[in-house]
């Protein structure tokens, strides 16, 4: 079984960028507290690094 991320938004898309706001809605995220499990994959990891300031990354298996 692949391994998987678990990503919660910690912080406020408010005063985002639009590129930051869309990457959040990309993975799923809406506001403050939604968690979501995401495949660990390059494109993912990429999505999570451009927005690492908004939110908590756990690795689950």
């Amino acid at each position: 079984m692949a391994a998987q991320l678990k990503v919660t938004q910690i912080k406020s898309k408010v005063s985002e960028k639009q590129d930051q706001r869309d990457t959040l809605r990309s993975l799923g995220l809406k506001r403050i507290g939604d968690t979501v499990v995401r495949e660990d994959n390059a494109q993912n990891r990429g999505y999570v690094r451009h927005v690492a300031h908004l939110v908590k990354v756990e690795e689950i298996n």
